[in-house]
């Protein structure tokens, strides 16, 4: 006879509940452990047939974070104060669903900064326009000497937090969103 185990979401939803976007940070460094912890997350997130098309660009330069922050007109002016950067790229040649792969290893290193205490923003990259005639990737890939056929998706901006947000309160979740069998049947009704 199987003993039932208890169903438990201890440690994921919590952190997922404390998870929030920040755009400030303190003026110090990311210890390299933290880094390094970081990136294992980004390399452990799950990938289409185990194909693993991204790369991944660490960025703690003072002078290559500001650089950076220009990529686009608007929403990513923060990465300047972020005293790391970790730029997420993929080859679409290796395989059909980069993108899909690229922001699963994009939320693994935002939970990974998350549970380590430190504060994260998604800078999105993929498709957005740095000036009339160029990308915002292409202007990252110059800026990375990236290699051609390179794409890159996101940077993310991580540092301890400079300022303090609540998570979203579990009665603010839109389960209105979800359905249960098919569309217009709610689900947990």
């Amino acid at each position: 006879m199987e003993v039932a185990k208890e169903v438990s979401m201890s440690r994921l939803l919590p952190l997922l509940a404390e998870r929030r976007s920040i755009r400030s940070f303190e003026d110090r460094p990311v210890p390299a452990e933290m880094v390094a912890q970081i990136v294992e997350a980004a390399l452990r997130s799950p990938s289409s047939r185990s194909l693993n098309p991204w790369e991944f660009v660490v960025v703690t330069e003072r002078e290559q974070l500001e650089r950076l922050a220009r990529a686009k007109p608007h929403g990513g002016s923060f990465l300047k104060s972020a005293p790391l950067a970790v730029v997420i790229c993929a080859d679409p040649q290796r395989c059909d669903v980069w993108i899909e792969d690229a922001a699963i290893a994009t939320f693994a290193i935002h939970l990974a900064a998350t549970d380590l205490g430190l504060g994260s923003c998604w800078v999105q990259i993929r498709k957005r326009n740095h000036a009339d005639n160029q990308s915002a990737a292409q202007f990252i890939a110059g800026e990375l000497n990236l290699p051609d056929g390179l794409e890159v998706l996101a940077a993310v901006a991580i540092g301890y937090p400079s300022e303090s947000k609540k998570g979203h309160a579990k009665a603010s979740l839109p389960y209105d969103k979800v359905h249960q069998g098919q569309f217009g049947q709610r689900w947990g009704a």
